[in-house]
C-alpha cells in the first residue's frame, strides 16, 4: 500500500486534525466519532509508511512527514471540492477570493475598515473571513484553509509556531496594553493609572490563561477574578456596568460602549502587544497582496 492509495476521506480527516489540533475537535467538526478519526489517521499513516502526527498531552503536532502530506492533501481536497462545485453548477471560488482569519479584537476595527477600503479600490476582490484564536489561525494557515491571518503577539515576540518553513509575518501595529475601567471608577479620574493602583481590583478575565486574557500581566498579587467572559465586547459591557476592570488595547477606544474609559498604565515594565499579518511563505497572489496593503494602510492610519 502506498500514499497514492490513500482515500479522500482519510486526507480530509487528516487535514481537519491538523487544523483543529486535536482528534476530538476534528471528530466534532466532521460529525465523526473519535475512534473513526483515529482509524482514518492510522490508515493514512500506513499508506504513507510513516508517522504523520506526534501525539501529545495537549493535542497533536505534525511530524516532518505529516507536514509534507498536509501540503499535498490540502491541494487534493481543494481540487476535489472545486470539481464538486462545478458539477453542481455552483460558482467556483476563483483566484480573486481571499480567505482571511482574524483574532477577536482585530475584528472590531482593523478588519471592517480595511475591507471597506479594499471594496472601494478593488471591488472585484472577494474576501471571506473567520475569527479564531491565534493558535487556531496558525494551524489553519498550515492546513491551507486560510490564505492570510491577523494574529496577536506579545513579549518576547516569538515566532507563531516552530514548524518548518517558518511563516512569513509582518508587524502591522505595536501598542501598549491598557486597562478598561468604568467611567465612574476612581481610577478614571486621572489621565493614566499607576500600576500600584491596580492592586486589590476586581478583574474581568477570559477563560484559560487569565494573565493574558484580561488581568494585568505585571500584577504582583493573586488577582480577584469577578467574572469570566470569552467575548471582548461582553467584558467591556461588564466594565461599563461597574462589575470590574479588564485589560484592553488602545485600538478599541473608537468602539467602546458608553461608560468605559481606556487608560494607559504607568510604572512597571512596558506591556507591548503586536498585530501581525501572517501567511505561508511563497509567491503572493495579487488579491492577497491588495488585501495586505489595505490592512497595512488601515493599521497605519489608526
Amino acid at each position: 500500500m502506498a500514499l497514492s492509495d490513500a482515500s479522500l476521506v482519510a486526507l480530509r480527516v487528516f487535514r481537519e486534525v491538523a487544523e483543529r489540533g486535536t482528534l476530538t475537535a476534528a471528530a466534532s467538526a466532521l460529525g465523526y466519532t473519535q475512534s473513526a478519526v483515529s482509524r482514518q489517521i492510522a490508515a493514512l499513516e500506513k499508506a504513507a509508511g510513516a508517522s504523520l502526527l506526534e501525539r501529545r498531552h495537549d493535542g497533536v503536532r505534525l511530524t516532518a512527514a505529516g507536514r509534507l502530506v498536509l501540503r499535498r492533501a490540502a491541494v487534493v481536497v481543494d481540487q476535489v471540492d472545486a470539481g464538486a462545485r462545478e458539477l453542481a453548477g455552483l460558482p467556483d471560488e476563483d483566484a480573486s477570493t481571499v480567505r482571511l482569519g482574524w483574532f477577536a479584537t482585530a475584528g472590531s476595527w482593523l478588519v471592517p475598515q480595511a475591507l471597506l477600503a479594499l471594496e472601494r479600490t478593488h471591488p472585484s476582490i472577494t474576501v471571506v473571513t473567520r475569527e479564531g484564536s491565534t493558535p487556531a489561525l496558525v494551524r489553519a494557515l498550515r492546513a491551507g484553509t486560510l490564505d492570510v491571518a491577523l494574529i496577536a503577539s506579545q513579549p518576547p515576540f516569538r515566532a507563531p509556531d516552530d514548524e518548518i518553513p517558518a511563516l512569513a509575518t509582518e508587524t502591522l501595529t505595536e501598542r501598549s496594553l491598557c486597562v478598561a475601567v468604568p467611567s465612574s471608577h476612581p481610577l478614571a479620574r486621572n489621565d493614566f493609572v499607576d500600576i500600584a493602583d491596580l492592586r486589590g481590583q476586581r478583574w474581568i478575565a477570559g477563560p484559560g490563561d487569565q494573565l493574558t486574557m484580561g488581568v494585568w500581566p505585571g500584577l504582583d498579587e493573586r488577582p480577584v477574578v469577578a467574572h469570566t467572559a470569552r467575548d471582548w465586547l461582553a467584558k467591556l459591557h461588564l466594565v461599563a456596568a461597574g462589575f470590574g476592570i479588564t485589560t484592553a488595547s488602545a485600538s478599541l477606544a473608537e468602539v467602546l460602549p458608553d461608560g468605559v474609559r481606556i487608560m494607559a498604565v504607568r510604572g512597571g515594565p512596558a506591556e507591548q502587544r503586536r498585530i501581525l499579518l501572517a501567511r505561508v511563505p511563497g509567491p503572493v497572489p495579487e488579491p492577497v497582496a491588495r488585501l495586505a496593503a489595505a490592512l497595512r494602510a488601515t493599521a497605519l492610519d489608526n
